[in-house]
């Protein structure tokens, strides 16, 4: 036993000369609340979100506020976000008449009260106010609400994946890490690369140049099974008609029912055309999401099969969907999973009773 005072050292913790937090071990916070401002700056800023369609325009401006706080704790590795915020978004929009010219010009706001961890699978209340309330400013806030909430909610949603994954601590985690492969090798270690032959070498760089051009793939295939109450046919007609569209996501939607027609859905934010089309049977289409990079489109293919009256299995393989959209947030694939899961599955039973 130790002497009073003098202690065992196998059981002292000390600090560590570098300072280093081994593993994540010991709690750490960091502070996200500028962090979050710039994010939210960056992805609500300056978007356009009507060109032109019914002679109206519509954009953001810029972020006015980000109040509240936001933060990242880590203890044992364990990443546990946390945050309870407020953002108040600047709009404008323009009405014009048929020959291009300035009917009324307005600007708003959008407000989101409350993001907050603990509603992190929900979508949060979006409020869009307008300064002026004449019957062309009403228009121009409804054309705002219908096709900016999607887009200003799908921003939201990159946020908390973000927070999820440690916000500005996940690059010290994932230093940290990866730290032990930096240390210096003991003697036996820095021999063993010199004693082994040029002709072993070789194999070794080949492995890892195949690794990475896996890597720069940069592409994700999504599966899914579903199965519902009901025809194959009624199915059929719900994804290919655009007045059902409308009913079941609550959203505009646009939808031809012939082979190389164009369709869009969820106030634009998802656009493509039809490739291939078996009535009750195969829908093959090209998905495209407004926030995707320039160029980038996907292959969705729906497989309706009936084994049984008044039962339908659903296959769904969405190929091609990229891991990163147009501003480097690597939650495309986790997202568009949820769409298909949340925003069209399940509000297809809930909204049309095909439930199991």
């Amino acid at each position: 036993m130790a002497k009073y005072g003098e202690g065992d050292k196998r059981w002292i913790v000390e600090d560590r000369p570098d300072g280093t937090n081994v593993h994540n071990w010991h709690w750490s916070e960091t502070d996200c609340l500028e962090w979050s401002r710039n994010l939210f700056t960056k992805l609500l800023s300056d978007l356009t979100l009507l060109d032109g369609e019914g002679n109206l325009f519509v954009r953001t401006k810029k972020v006015e506020k980000v109040d509240g706080e936001a933060y990242v704790n880590i203890r044992k590795g364990k990443i546990i976000p946390g945050y309870e915020i407020s953002v108040v978004l600047a709009w404008e929009g323009e009405a014009r008449d048929s020959d291009g010219k300035c009917l009324l010009k307005v600007d708003g706001t959008v407000e989101i009260p409350y993001i907050a961890d603990e509603n992190a699978d929900e979508d949060p209340e979006v409020k869009v106010l307008v300064k002026d309330d004449g019957p062309i400013g009403r228009r121009l806030k409804e054309a705002m609400a219908s096709r900016g909430k999607p887009v200003i909610l799908e921003k939201v949603r990159v946020f908390v994946e973000s927070m999820a994954r440690g916000g500005p601590a996940r690059e010290d985690l994932e230093t940290k890490k990866v730290a032990p492969k930096n240390q210096t090798p003991s003697p036996a270690e820095a021999a063993a690369p010199a004693a082994a032959g040029k002709k072993e070498a070789a194999p070794v760089v080949e492995k890892k140049e195949v690794k990475k051009k896996k890597k720069k793939e940069g592409f994700k295939t999504i599966s899914m099974t579903e199965k519902f109450s009901c025809r194959a046919r009624d199915m059929y007609e719900i994804l290919m008609d655009e007045n059902r569209w409308k009913g079941f996501t609550q959203s505009n939607a646009r939808i031809s029912k012939e082979v190389g027609g164009e369709f869009s859905i969820f106030d634009g934010s998802v656009t493509g055309r039809n490739v291939e089309l078996q009535e009750g049977k195969l829908i093959v289409q090209q998905w495209r999401f407004g926030s995707w990079p320039d160029g980038i489109h996907s292959t969705v293919k729906l497989t309706l099969d009936e084994p049984e009256p008044g039962l339908t299995v659903v296959k769904l393989t969405h190929t091609d969907v990229p891991e990163e959209d147009r501003y480097g947030n690597a939650t495309v694939v986790e997202n568009t999973e949820r769409g298909w899961r949340d925003l069209i599955f399940n509000k297809i039973r809930a909204v049309f009773g095909f439930g199991i």
